[in-house]
């Protein structure tokens, strides 16, 4: 049998580059105000976090801190917040919340 010969391929040409319009210069993303806007707590908060009125991102941030630092997060399954009695009291008498509805509960003791 007789060997076919290969056709070469040929390289495609690299099609024009639509010129797009200078890049514009990226200012840093500024946070909303709203986000910003310093909250005071409800007793039963402060007792947790403390009575300094704080911005919601901050309530948060010490809100993770207390859990952490007395390992309420679940061991097994660690979207869930194991309450101790102060946090109980946060989450409307639950024992045991999910990460994701801690801040719905949390924001109602936010004034």
């Amino acid at each position: 049998m007789a060997a076919k010969k290969k056709a070469k391929k040929k390289a495609a040409k690299p099609k024009a580059k639509a010129k797009k319009a200078p890049a514009k210069k990226k200012s840093k993303r500024k946070p909303n105000a709203a986000f910003m806007k310093p909250m005071t707590p409800s007793p039963a908060l402060a007792a947790v976090i403390g009575p300094k009125a704080r911005p919601r991102s901050q309530v948060a941030k010490s809100l993770w801190d207390y859990i952490k630092k007395y390992k309420l997060q679940d061991a097994k399954n660690r979207r869930m917040i194991n309450a101790d009695a102060n946090l109980k009291v946060v989450f409307g008498g639950r024992g045991q919340v999910s990460m994701f509805e801690m801040t719905k509960l949390v924001s109602k003791h936010l004034s």
